[in-house]
């Protein structure tokens, strides 16, 4: 699913070819009890599901796109909720014809390559969900 290393306080993160970004990544930050964190990365997908919060109506719109593109950028947050392992990704995905499309990421399946910094924090970072916006923010 992912190889890793760790320098420092930090982990590189490779996860393998074929795999899914959201789901390797929540089984790595389980294994390694990370509650708190940022990511950094980029590589390559074949299909990846945008979602987009309508502000209006509170809802959710999912769209996947199913072509290969790469990961021009891959940024996020990991914090828990209901107890259990929470990642707030976002992406740019760059298309063959070099335009760009990007939102919350919520699922890609990588091939070629993907290449993760996880930069874990000391702590547990906890998330609610806001009735207002219909956002999961931080429970601060």
């Amino acid at each position: 699913m992912y190889q890793h290393k760790k320098l420092g306080d930090s982990f590189i993160v490779s996860i393998d070819n074929g795999c899914r970004i959201a789901a390797a990544l929540t089984e790595f930050c389980r294994r390694e009890g990370i509650s708190a964190g940022e990511i950094t990365g980029l590589g390559a997908v074949r299909t990846a599901t945008l979602r987009f919060l309508d502000p209006a109506t509170l809802e959710y719109v999912d769209k996947t796109f199913d072509e290969q593109m790469e990961i021009t950028n891959l940024t996020g947050n990991i914090s828990r909720k209901d107890g259990d392992v929470y990642l707030h990704l976002h992406a740019s995905l760059g298309r063959s014809d070099y335009s760009v499309i990007g939102g919350h990421l919520l699922e890609a399946t990588i091939n070629g390559a993907c290449e993760l910094f996880v930069h874990p924090l000391p702590g547990t970072a906890g998330r609610r969900q806001d009735e207002e916006t219909g956002l999961n923010l931080y429970d601060l």
